[in-house]
């Protein structure tokens, strides 16, 4: 046998380098998927991550081999308290990208806003709309800016997180009316999504502080005779170029990124948490007493955090048009007891 060259890659994705801390605890949606609608229609929404359970399901996507049979699957609930619309704001189209036109907000906005920035003392609400109507031709995208109620919800804040979200579907003007027609009042996320479609979730994981190679990249753990370490990497590189390249595995910050995750399933939208909280309610988040999101798989994130879900960027050819029929949500004790 000749002598085989080992090969040795490195482990852990280049793709989400640098792996430093997320800027925002909420994650940023840098992409809005075009769809085809006849209508206009809000295209992403915001909740809080509760917690995980398991739900039995029948099995309907027809390439699986389990088609027609029941199957466990985990399942993801995520508090989706209704949203409130505070502006509209309009992006022309420039050489350099898109640019913000103008916004208008609503009359008497919640004063939970002023937790978020300084309100002045009136909006100019007509004045602003006449201005995006009377432009519409240079208007390349409406999007409505909308905020979180988490007084609402059980998470223990009171400052609104605040999520600009497209409107896809129709002509510019259809589109500048349905925001219009949105200011000021409260959306579900039944006004947004549908049981049984896929979706992406945007979120910031669990922050693991400070680690070391072995656990942030995933490399060997050197033999126990090693010089000096055994949780490091035998070498740093080459002598030329004389410098420690980006791609070697180092010690450093572990989680706390930001990642989109694609193509989460929508079990069910619920109104009522009651009907999903197990007793004693979520481990470390506690009972959802409205509406909710039962997403099929995990979310990045721990529990409280703001996750964004948006229509899917990239969803799969064959999608059931009926939802899913659950016939089991697991209420056990986490804890068991």
């Amino acid at each position: 046998m000749g002598h085989r060259k080992k090969h040795a890659p490195k482990r852990g994705s280049l793709a989400y380098s640098p792996r430093k801390r997320a800027k925002s605890l909420i994650a940023r949606i840098r992409y809005w998927p075009q769809i085809e609608a006849e209508k206009p229609r809000l295209l992403g929404f915001m909740g809080y991550k509760a917690g995980m359970t398991h739900v039995f399901a029948i099995e309907d996507r027809k390439q699986s081999p389990n088609y027609g049979k029941e199957v466990i699957r985990p399942a993801t609930v995520i508090e989706a308290q209704p949203m409130l619309i505070c502006a509209i704001r309009a992006y022309k189209k420039t050489p350099y990208g898109l640019e913000t036109f103008t916004e208008t907000w609503m009359e008497k906005p919640p004063e939970d806003l002023e937790r978020v920035f300084t309100i002045p003392e009136k909006f100019n609400t007509e004045e602003n709309l006449k201005k995006i109507e009377d432009n519409l031709d240079k208007i390349a995208k409406i999007r409505v800016i909308a905020i979180t109620q988490p007084r609402k919800a059980s998470v223990p804040k009171k400052k609104p997180d605040m999520m600009e979200i497209e409107i896809g579907g129709g002509t510019i003007k259809e589109q500048f009316e349905y925001a219009k027609s949105l200011l000021g009042k409260n959306i579900t996320a039944a006004d947004v999504f549908r049981e049984g479609q896929y979706v992406d979730v945007a979120a910031v994981s669990i922050g693991k502080g400070f680690q070391g190679p072995v656990k942030r990249w995933g490399v060997r753990i050197l033999q126990h005779k090693a010089r000096k370490t055994k949780r490091g990497i035998a070498t740093l590189g080459p002598w030329k170029p004389p410098r420690v390249l980006y791609s070697i595995p180092r010690a450093g910050q572990m989680g706390f990124h930001q990642r989109t995750e694609y193509n989460k399933r929508i079990l069910k939208i619920g109104t009522d948490g009651k009907e999903i909280t197990p007793k004693g309610g979520f481990i470390r988040y506690g009972l959802i007493r409205g509406p909710y999101i039962l997403l099929d798989g995990s979310v990045p994130g721990p529990e409280k955090r703001p996750v964004k879900i948006r229509y899917p960027a990239r969803p799969p050819k064959e999608v059931p048009e009926e939802p899913p029929q659950i016939t089991y949500v697991s209420l056990e004790s986490p804890q068991g007891k």
